[in-house]
């Protein structure tokens, strides 16, 4: 069994999920791509050869058999997990006004931003028990914030992303409960917003910024390789020790 780190990243053949993958291979650890699609995914696997040990595994979260036979292959490969990264997420509702959302694109958003984060977590969390200091990392967002939607001008309000906001929020509530649910196994749990980062996920809003990939995934990469027992429920900004509030 290799003493390196072991992590997992969903959605990891792009964008901020793609760039954690990178980051923490070049750190050392064995890096498991979780992609949906299979050669996009193997083609991303097959651009990071320099970066260390990175592997593709099939991946769809929102097919629980695609789930188990992932975790499956973890486990017969490496026999535990030390690092979750629930990055795969979506938005269902580019161009559609908060009234005119219905309720199936609702449900294509939480099926990815919240109930795959429970079908992956719920199926890794044997193999993190098995770890000396498991951590997962729930990208969250700004615009899952109630603190910052409740703030009558506000951008993340006035942006009106009743899916997506309302998916991320969900998120920040699997993140606190599953940390208080976990603490006794020693396992950190914890949420981070990446800001501004144009990933394409928002394509057709206003993503104007000059953040790059790097500067998105600097805090998520933080909590990924925290020491054990270093800060588990927590909701963290771009910035290390930003706290946008939940």
């Amino acid at each position: 069994m290799t003493t390196a780190d072991i992590a997992l990243v969903t959605g990891g053949n792009k964008g901020l999920g793609l760039e954690i993958v990178r980051q923490l291979a070049e750190r050392g650890m064995r890096v498991y791509l979780g992609a949906r699609d299979e050669t996009r995914g193997r083609e991303a696997v097959a651009g990071l050869t320099t970066s260390g040990d990175v592997r593709f595994v099939q991946l769809d979260v929102t097919d629980r058999e695609s789930v188990r036979a992932a975790v499956a292959l973890i486990d017969a490969e490496s026999g535990r997990l030390d690092v979750l990264v629930n990055n795969a997420g979506i938005s269902s509702e580019v161009g559609t006004a908060v009234p005119d959302i219905t309720a199936d694109q609702m449900r294509a958003t939480f099926e990815v931003n919240v109930f795959g984060v429970v079908t992956v977590t719920s199926a890794c969390i044997p193999l993190l028990r098995k770890s000396a200091n498991g951590r997962i990392v729930n990208m969250a967002s700004r615009l899952g914030s109630l603190t910052a939607l409740s703030a009558p001008d506000s951008r993340q309000r006035k942006l009106g992303a009743l899916t997506y906001s309302s998916s991320k929020a969900a998120l920040n509530v699997l993140t606190l409960l599953y940390s208080e649910a976990l603490r006794a196994d020693g396992i950190q749990v914890n949420s981070v917003t990446p800001g501004r980062v144009d990933t394409g996920i928002g394509a057709g809003t206003d993503r104007s910024t000059d953040r790059t990939l790097a500067d998105g995934v600097r805090t998520p990469i933080h909590l990924a390789t925290l020491p054990p027992q270093t800060m588990t429920g927590e909701f963290r900004g771009s910035g290390i020790d930003e706290s946008p509030g939940w």
